[in-house]
């Protein structure tokens, strides 16, 4: 039986093709997780994955897929397995990409490509990608033209805020702050903040999120227990807050646990639907 009555959307989960990582990145993932073989197992099959969701009572889930060769060693054929993977239920799996502009000919027209394939969102991870959300400012025309057909194509742009453990990973990028200038410049862009900038920036995202009309931001990568030590007044924007587990991430032992130790703060059970589920449910439509 499933866990709750209440629907319920991961949007960020890492259901991807691991065997493309590099040995260290793959090692961090790896390190003191005993259900690896599970994971690996998700990966291969939708329907094990599916049965899983079923299990936790999880509606629909963001699996997020980015390009990082040099660091992660994700190419750009993660694209099209992101949106093969999805294919088995695209009711139910929000499949999500990424177009790091260095890799591609014409950045604007990857976006339209995979955007055709059934990619749902973009996934930008600065620090992986070694890019700052704001580089177009200083000239990146190739960044430019992936928010410009991501606009376009009504597709939200995920991107990643806070510190990253990953060896190689450039955090100096990962700054909330960054994206002030995207959500003015793509007013009708959605721009979602995976993780709110933890552990150091999160009064930034905060900001961020109140500030812009068209910027969200998830919670995945927090532990429950630290939410509202990290964001006292979370309650304010719980329209514009989408729930997450980063699992099977550094640190994220399992999803269950992390439903049942946000399902237990202290928040009016409004507001727990919205995170747990109205927010996504409304920036990705059935």
């Amino acid at each position: 039986m499933p866990l709750t009555t209440q629907p319920i959307i991961d949007i960020h989960i890492h259901i991807m093709p691991f065997h493309m990582m590099k040995p260290h990145a793959l090692d961090l993932i790896k390190r003191g997780r005993k259900d690896y073989a599970d994971v690996e197992r998700y990966c291969a099959d939708p329907k094990a994955f599916l049965a899983l969701l079923d299990e936790l009572g999880i509606e629909r889930a963001g699996l997020i897929n980015y390009v990082a060769p040099d660091i992660i060693g994700f190419t750009p054929e993660v694209n099209d397995w992101s949106a093969n993977y999805c294919k088995a239920a695209p009711e139910r799996l929000i499949a999500f990409g990424s177009v790091l502009p260095s890799t591609v000919a014409d950045p604007g027209a990857e976006v339209d490509r995979i955007a055709k394939l059934g990619i749902r969102a973009l996934k930008l991870h600065p620090s992986h990608q070694v890019l700052s959300p704001n580089g177009y400012m200083k000239g990146d025309r190739g960044l430019a033209a992936v928010y410009e057909r991501a606009q376009a194509n009504n597709l939200p742009v995920m991107i990643h805020t806070g510190t990253s453990i990953f060896p190689g990973a450039r955090n100096l990028h990962a700054q909330p702050m960054l994206c002030d200038d995207v959500c003015i410049d793509y007013p009708n862009l959605v721009v979602i903040l995976a993780h709110g900038g933890r552990p150091l920036w999160m009064n930034e995202a905060f900001f961020l999120v109140r500030r812009h009309e068209n910027m969200y931001m998830d919670i995945s990568g927090i532990p429950p227990q630290k939410l509202l030590e990290y964001f006292p007044r979370i309650e304010e924007i719980a329209d514009k807050v989408l729930w997450g587990t980063d699992w099977p991430g550094p640190g994220v032992p399992e999803i269950k646990g992390n439903i049942d130790k946000f399902q237990s703060l202290p928040l009016s059970e409004k507001s727990k639907r919205r995170i747990l589920y109205d927010t996504a449910a409304k920036l990705f439509p059935l």
